[in-house]
């Protein structure tokens, strides 16, 4: 019952191998905090999670750290539920 892409683990660990090379960022800073995110979450990352992850891992250093670091917030098409509820995790690792 209820939306099934929400609560579908991603199970591919070669998927969630990927997400974490590609989260290798450029500043030591989002580095660490990817580091931490990905030891306490990355078993538990849902399909809808992996998505949202992406679309962050799209943006600069520089954009991506000052969402990190709530000194801005998603707009536009990137300021989707899934999102918001992937950054809020971010900023509490």
């Amino acid at each position: 019952m209820g939306d099934t892409n929400h609560d579908s683990h991603q199970s591919d660990p070669l998927r969630r191998a990927r997400l974490r090379w590609r989260a290798r960022r450029g500043l030591l800073e989002n580095d660490l905090i990817f580091e931490r995110f990905f030891s306490r979450y990355e078993q538990d990352l849902s399909d809808a999670d992996v998505a949202a992850l992406t679309r962050l891992l799209e943006l600069s250093d520089n954009e991506l750290m000052d969402l990190l670091l709530a000194r801005t917030e998603p707009e536009g098409d990137l300021a989707t539920p899934d999102v918001h509820r992937l950054l809020q995790m971010l900023r509490n690792v």
